[in-house]
């Protein structure tokens, strides 16, 4: 099988689950003997490893040129020799990391006219990618990395005349966080665009649930098959560290939470017997993100704790592990429920056991691996007691690590989620 994933990238500015995701994917599949790879959309992915040779340090809906295009007539007829310098590698980078450098409404304006596909202003884009998949790439299946990119469905099932996939991943907090009229009529243009996907891939039973109701599609198109982790690289420390330490890992952003463990972290360490306790938070955040990431300092700051709490610069390659078993134990309390929690199997992997709001995939994630604790969504005071029970436990807290690691190796391998794709892909008459 011929099995081509599109992936938009992060330019590697903060810890991108969708990235993460779509790599685990495409290496599987490549495991078990299909032809699979990655096509970068928008900015480069955290890794380039499952990527193409011939598309090493290229990508298709260059950013900056999605931008320029949305903004003036002139680079929507512009000849490719000049696109190609917009879509240089280190420029992409930087675009990356100014990401939010544009404001809210043309965020909102660019996403519409994506999901307009060929009648939106970047169908240039779109018909040097359907060209290209069609001349070079040859695929028996098509795979989306989010819905939000069913805009590219009807031109590539025209020119390929094959099944188009769509993984699902958080797509409706984004789409509900846009001010109206923008929201109304993303949703109206995505349920009629949603319709030409052949099958749809959750990564848990709730958001399949809340995606077959937001999308008013059929039942059976929707397929739950959990994200999975090669554990290959990751591993328990070899001792319990010290001090204790809470980590964080995910983009240092308010909808993740980064001020709700802030407050949980000012709260334990004023109780007896926590003291030693530090703050170690990983994964990076674009410009836009600063202001944000200053005032949770600030607020450290303000309780005394700015010597207790550890911000990384680097969170690439081997410092991931590094950071991890630092770790006494993992929280990120998004503040909705999301889709699934990459960070979650990450951190299992390590033995490290996490404490996660009780909404969105979490509790279905606690309770297929038994590696962590929920807490009461939005409530620092909560978030801090479960802290305490498994710092203040350490035999719990080990015995709690060790089960989840068990559960991602058994039950979240990549062969698995794999052979489930593959045995989808069949039933859309694939092979």
């Amino acid at each position: 099988m011929k099995f081509v994933h599109l992936s938009p990238g992060s330019g590697g500015s903060f810890y991108c689950e969708n990235c993460l995701r779509d790599t685990e994917l495409v290496m599987a599949l490549r495991g078990i003997g299909h032809d699979a790879s990655s096509v970068p959309l928008y900015l480069p992915l955290m890794t380039d490893a499952a990527v193409d040779e011939r598309l090493r340090g290229k990508v298709f809906f260059g950013g900056i040129n999605v931008y320029l295009q949305q903004k003036s007539r002139f680079f929507r007829r512009t000849p490719r020799w000049l696109d190609r310098i917009f879509d240089a590698p280190w420029l992409l980078g930087w675009a990356g990391r100014k990401a939010g450098m544009t404001n809210a409404p043309d965020v909102a304006r660019t996403m519409l006219s994506m999901l307009r596909g060929e009648h939106g202003r970047q169908v240039k884009e779109l018909d040097r990618l359907v060209t290209f998949l069609a001349e070079h790439q040859r695929p028996d299946v098509v795979s989306l990395s989010n819905v939000l990119l069913a805009g590219l469905v009807r031109r590539i099932r025209q020119a390929l005349a094959v099944p188009v996939v769509c993984s699902l991943q958080d797509e409706e907090g984004y789409l509900d966080s846009l001010d109206e009229p923008c929201r109304g009529r993303a949703w109206e243009i995505l349920r009629r665009r949603a319709a030409e996907i052949d099958a749809f891939i959750a990564p848990s039973d709730f958001y399949g649930r809340r995606m077959r109701q937001r999308l008013m599609l059929p039942g059976e198109r929707f397929h739950v098959i959990h994200n999975a982790l090669d554990p290959a690289g990751l591993a328990p420390a070899p001792a319990p560290p010290e001090p204790r330490a809470v980590g964080f890992m995910s983009q240092m952003t308010a909808g993740k939470g980064l001020d709700t463990l802030a407050e949980a972290f000012v709260l334990l360490r004023s109780r007896g017997g926590f003291d030693d306790v530090r703050l170690r938070v990983f994964g990076g955040a674009t410009e836009a993100d600063e202001p944000f990431v200053r005032r949770v300092r600030a607020r450290l700051d303000q309780a005394g704790l700015t010597a207790a709490a550890e911000f990384a610069e680097d969170f690439h390659g081997d410092r991931k592990l590094e950071f991890l078993q630092s770790c006494s134990v993992l929280a990120v309390p998004t503040r909705q429920g999301e889709a699934f929690g990459f960070f979650v199997l990450e951190s299992l992997a390590c033995a490290v056991p996490v404490v996660l709001p009780a909404h969105g995939a979490f509790p279905e994630l606690i309770a297929a691996t038994a590696g962590g604790l929920l807490h009461e969504p939005n409530a620092p005071a909560d978030l801090a007691d479960k802290l305490a029970e498994l710092l203040g436990d350490p035999a719990r807290a080990a015995a709690i690590g060790q089960a989840g690691r068990k559960a991602v190796i058994e039950d979240f391998s990549p062969q698995a989620m794999a052979r489930k794709v593959e045995a989808l892909c069949r039933q859309l008459g694939v092979g």
